[in-house]
C-alpha cells in the first residue's frame, strides 16, 4: 500500500476549493481510493461552499472566486 498526498478541487458555482487530500494506492482493482475521512471531508467543504459558509470552508481548505475574462 502506497499513499500520496494529491490536492482535489471542488466546484460549486463560481467558488472553488482546494483540498489537500491523501490517495491509497494498493494491488485491488479499486485503486487509488480515498479513506473515509477524507472522503467526509470532501463533503463537507463542497457543503460549506454551497452554504457560502466560506469560514468554515476556508479552515479546510484554500477558497478562490472565479472571474469571467472579458476578451
Amino acid at each position: 500500500m502506497t499513499n500520496k498526498k494529491v490536492k482535489k478541487l471542488i466546484q460549486v458555482g463560481k467558488y472553488i476549493a482546494e483540498v489537500n487530500v491523501t490517495m491509497i494506492y494498493t494491488d485491488d482493482d479499486w485503486s487509488p481510493y480515498l479513506s473515509v475521512e477524507d472522503a467526509l471531508l470532501l463533503d463537507e467543504v463542497r457543503e460549506s461552499l454551497r452554504r457560502k459558509d466560506f469560514l468554515n470552508a476556508q479552515k479546510k481548505s484554500q477558497v478562490y472566486t472565479l472571474t469571467p475574462l472579458a476578451i
